[in-house]
């Protein structure tokens, strides 16, 4: 199902929305009754894990130290 919503209202209400979507909804976005933007849920299947730094470290960890190490 597609909810279309206006600017102000995403913005004021983002934590409503990103539930929608998390339940499968998808979102267009309007400024002034013109779609901006679609939003909706990653198809989890076409995700791959790269790298898993809480695995390392318990939180993740610090960019600038792998930065460093580069």
């Amino acid at each position: 199902m597609t909810i279309i919503i206006g600017m102000k209202e995403f913005r004021q209400n983002v934590e409503k929305y990103e539930k929608k979507v998390q339940e499968g909804h998808s979102l267009i976005v309007a400024r002034k009754s013109r779609p901006i933007f679609k939003i909706e849920a990653p198809e989890m299947e076409s995700w791959e894990e790269v790298a898993d730094f809480t695995k390392i470290r318990k939180g993740g960890v610090d960019i600038n130290d792998i930065l460093k190490r580069i």
